[in-house]
């Protein structure tokens, strides 16, 4: 009577549509569950899905062919995409100050690494697709697994070789891979005892070398004292005495209750009080200059003038800078902040405006409502999925990793691939706001659920598919010395991580962490630290080097496969 039922959980060669899938939802669902166990501080997380996988492909279980390849390349790219448009705002500007020496230090792990890879092929006699196994697995790094296999792939349609010509790498990535998870945690453990870390003196000196205080965009009231500066227009003051990135959002007279959001044309009189919004150290020049701090209240009133949040939902606003929105002439209103993907961007005439920005306006209500009708303003727009935007940016990533580029000696094209290609497109397209139609905005939410889906449906279908003859491979590879192989990846590019950027380049222990997790593209190792830390920080140094780490690493691996594959 059940036969039907037996079937579905009945480990088989051929297996159909069905089974195939119920294998999948079970490596996905089990897996997600044992990532949440926890020994210590360190858990596993969505990789748990991996082993899951490889267990069930030691069981026998296994999926249609050509659904499992599909699963496999579609969840690295939704995983690669979704990394690219949560760090994208970002990772272009982190390249001034610190970010250079962030991304080097990061990028010359990943090389170092690259090369150790080559030597244990070249002397240990290890197959170079094996190599680059144990290498992606002894950094944690997916993307550059999936790159080795897709080169592989590629290979061997070229040149008419056999689909078992080559050994999968997944194996070999599967035995180092809890490697990289506990080596780069125990090294962090090893280097703030070893370096005798002061982890309260390390956020003194950060908060003094960044001057956190002055980065953000605050807002202060000032009552005008000085004499120099009465009469005389608010673009008057800023051109004589040089003020740059600071905007005056209320002006209320001496005297009065009267509140208005002036204009650069605004005339400053004796006593009046100025709200002003700008960085810290400029709103410190700007006091200085016109008179002294106030604590008059009556500025902040909203019976004349109100403050509200505006999110940009409309094409009449999308692309378009606030100086040709011109609010302030249209509307009387001010803006004096944009917040994008979490950063508070001054509000300048030549800012432009993308897609799901969020504008903090001044004005009176009912201008408020007229420019909402430019704006747009409208929540539910930005909850409901975009797929237009959503999979035309997966379709520009896409046709990048495809393009071919022809390099002498090489048996084939070099191709970013499905896991660079749609990373590369994803930066971009955040980098811009969009390419025509296309547009970078995907709320938290949705891109949380992209990257850890996609990553699941990678690690189910890597685990599932390498698990059959998993125990056999181990045994006939000798796995124990392919953890000791893995050793020497995982720890020398850190220990010499460790020590060049604390004795050369002097950086503080919280910002190493985060590098340290980002150059082996980390999330486990990243969740350990800012625990074991009690603090967010390296999430920072972390994200600035992630998104170039990712690419060194594909590009390594594709390397290593097209110079060194027999």
């Amino acid at each position: 009577m059940f036969e039907w039922f037996k079937v579905l959980f009945t480990p088989t060669e051929t297996p159909e549509m069905t089974q195939s899938l119920i294998v999948l939802f079970m490596a996905i669902s089990v897996g997600f569950f044992a990532g949440k166990l926890k020994i210590g501080n360190v858990s596993l997380g969505v990789s748990a899905v991996m082993f899951v996988g490889l267990f069930l492909g030691h069981l026998g279980f296994s999926m249609d062919a050509e659904l499992i390849q599909f699963v496999r390349e579609f969840g690295l790219i939704l995983f690669v995409y979704g990394i690219g448009i949560q760090v994208g705002p970002t990772f272009f500007s982190s390249f001034k100050k610190e970010g250079l020496i962030f991304n080097a230090l990061g990028v010359g792990t990943v090389f170092l690494g690259g090369i150790i890879a080559y030597l244990i092929h070249l002397l240990a006699n290890v197959k170079i697709e094996n190599a680059v196994g144990l290498m992606s697995g002894s950094v944690t790094n997916t993307p550059g697994l999936g790159a080795a296999k897709s080169t592989l792939i590629e290979i061997q349609k070229q040149l008419n070789l056999p689909s078992d010509h080559f050994s999968d790498p997944a194996i070999a990535y599967a035995i180092t891979y809890p490697i990289g998870v506990f080596g780069i945690i125990m090294i962090i453990i090893l280097a703030k005892n070893f370096l005798k870390i002061d982890l309260s003196n390390e956020v003194i000196l950060l908060n003094v070398k960044n001057k956190d205080s002055e980065n953000k965009i605050v807002r202060q009231k000032c009552r005008v004292t000085q004499p120099n500066v009465v009469g005389k227009t608010i673009r008057q003051i800023f051109k004589e005495f040089h003020i740059e990135n600071v905007i005056i959002s209320r002006q209320k007279q001496s005297g009065t209750k009267v509140v208005f959001s002036p204009s650069l044309d605004s005339i400053i009189k004796d006593k009046d009080v100025l709200m002003v919004v700008a960085k810290q150290k400029d709103i410190n020049k700007f006091i200085d200059i016109v008179g002294k701090v106030s604590t008059d209240l009556f500025i902040e009133s909203e019976d004349d003038v109100t403050t509200k949040i505006l999110s940009v939902t409309k094409k009449t606003a999308t692309h378009k800078t606030l100086a040709q929105l011109d609010l302030y002439n249209q509307f009387g209103l001010k803006v004096t902040r944009v917040v994008r993907s979490g950063l508070e961007i001054l509000a300048q005439p030549t800012l432009e405006l993308y897609y799901g920005d969020t504008l903090l306006v001044v004005g009176s209500k009912e201008a408020i409502q007229e420019a909402e009708n430019i704006i747009g303003n409208s929540k539910k727009i930005l909850l409901e999925p975009d797929f237009l935007s959503l999979f035309g940016g997966l379709i520009f990533g896409v046709i990048i990793g495809s393009i071919p580029i022809m390099i002498p000696s090489l048996p084939v094209p070099l191709k970013l691939g499905l896991a660079a290609g749609p990373l590369l497109a994803a930066l971009f397209i955040s980098r811009y706001g969009g390419v025509g139609v296309i547009h970078s905005y995907i709320n938290n939410g949705a891109i949380h659920f992209m990257k850890d889906f996609g990553i699941c449906l990678f690690f189910a279908a890597v685990g599932i598919k390498a698990g059959h003859g998993f125990y056999d491979n181990f045994i006939a590879n000798d796995g124990w010395m392919w953890i000791y192989y893995g050793c020497y990846i995982t720890f020398i590019p850190l220990t010499i991580l460790v020590l060049i950027s604390r004795f050369v380049f002097k950086l503080n222990f919280y910002q190493m962490v985060g590098i340290m997790s980002g150059s082996y593209t980390d999330p486990a190792a990243l969740a350990f630290s800012t625990k074991y830390l009690d603090s967010d920080i390296p999430n920072q140094s972390y994200a600035t080097v992630y998104p170039l780490v990712t690419i060194s690493r594909i590009l390594v691996a594709q390397l290593l496969i097209l110079l060194f594959a027999s």
